[in-house]
């Protein structure tokens, strides 16, 4: 008897489809359509994982810029007090520490103020 590929080719079909769920028109029902569209979006998807870690670290650098200049130093100045008083604290926590726990920020930047001092 002769084999064919008929079962796993459509079960290969189906998980295009079962990918392309919620996409409008051609883009959803054409397996060509749906092939190109889906290879498409996995590189859109690769590139904007790093673009989004990109996009929160300067975000976190606006906020601890704006924290840190209400309390008379720069974010270059802060960064390099901070490297020489050996704090190694990142960017993240930084950020997250000048929004919900200020005193402790506050003496943070009195540490890296003291260390740009000596």
């Amino acid at each position: 008897m002769r084999t064919k590929n008929g079962w796993s080719s459509n079960r290969a079909k189906k998980r295009y489809f079962k990918r392309a769920k919620g996409y409008v028109g051609g883009r959803r029902k054409l397996l060509r359509t749906v092939k190109e569209t889906l290879l498409r979006a996995g590189v859109y998807a690769y590139r904007d994982r790093h673009v989004n870690k990109r996009n929160f670290r300067s975000l976190w650098i606006v906020r601890i810029n704006a924290a840190v200049r209400q309390r008379g130093l720069r974010y270059s100045e802060f960064v390099a007090g901070l490297k020489k008083a050996g704090i190694e604290l990142d960017r993240k926590a930084l950020s997250e520490m000048a929004i919900h726990d200020p005193p402790a920020f506050d003496q943070v930047v009195e540490q890296a103020k003291q260390a740009l001092a000596a």
